[in-house]
């Protein structure tokens, strides 16, 4: 027979609980992504955490393995091996708590266009990289190759389950830039609205919105960057890209 589980006593859940919920706090993750990490239900988790439940061993030495460090006080506590997937491999909260293996899809160099805010028969092009980043325990993307380099941006990706959308934010002092983008075709592309500013004379700046693709590089034999005109031999696949955000309809645009 099985020997069954032994289960820690009142007080020990009671400071396991306490040093679990730090954790979650300080590394900012959910207990959901806590969860999956440790192969438990989210169910079982909420019940050992809020005292309904007394937590087992087997439960113990689980979310030890998940957060990399000792819950139990005495012998044995230091015995525990880090988490070969610990707190460092899941987003925070606030970007959809998403772990590193939920995302590699999103990896790779992309050709971004939309339309050319100085030239409305124009589009603009430039490559975007999307790549985990250890430290801040998320995917970031980095903007390449612009014409306006003064203006490249960079900044955190959040893949929130709940929306089914990707949101590519800069954040500088305040200030934010917001690409919203569908999941990935099967062909990998993505479709969505860039909302930013528009800078104009002196230090006049006025809220914009445009459609946005991201191509995976792969797509494009030899991408041109910059602006792109009608006499680009690019310019009436970049041109269809566009049109297919407001055309299948990825994003709306709606008019007073």
């Amino acid at each position: 027979m099985p020997t069954p589980d032994k289960q820690l006593s009142a007080e020990q859940s009671r400071q396991v609980a306490e040093l679990v919920r730090e954790e979650l706090a300080r590394r900012r993750i959910s207990r959901q992504a806590l969860a999956e990490q440790a192969k438990l239900s989210l169910s079982t988790l909420e019940k050992v955490l809020g005292g309904r439940r007394p937590f087992t061993l087997a439960t113990t030495v689980r979310l030890e393995q998940a957060l990399g460090v000792p819950l139990r006080k005495g012998k044995g506590a230091e015995a525990v091996p880090p988490a070969a997937v610990n707190g460092s491999e899941v987003s925070p909260d606030g970007l959809g708590a998403y772990s590193r293996r939920a995302v590699t899809w999103l990896e790779g160099t992309y050709i971004t266009v939309r339309p050319s805010f100085g030239d409305k028969e124009a589009i603009y092009a430039y490559r975007t990289d999307i790549a985990w980043d250890a430290e801040s325990s998320s995917l970031v993307f980095r903007e390449g190759e612009r014409l306006d380099a003064a203006y490249t941006q960079y900044g955190e990706v959040a893949v929130p389950n709940q929306s089914g959308h990707i949101y590519l934010v800069t954040n500088r002092h305040g200030q934010h830039r917001l690409i919203t983008v569908s999941r990935p075709t099967i062909l990998g592309e993505m479709y969505g609205i860039i909302t930013t500013l528009l800078a104009g004379r002196g230090s006049l700046l006025t809220p914009i919105a445009a459609p946005i693709a991201f191509l995976p590089v792969k797509m494009i034999a030899k991408p041109t960057l910059g602006r792109v005109t009608r006499e680009d031999a690019n310019y009436a696949t970049y041109r269809e890209h566009l049109r297919k955000t407001i055309d299948e309809p990825f994003a709306l645009f709606m008019h007073g």
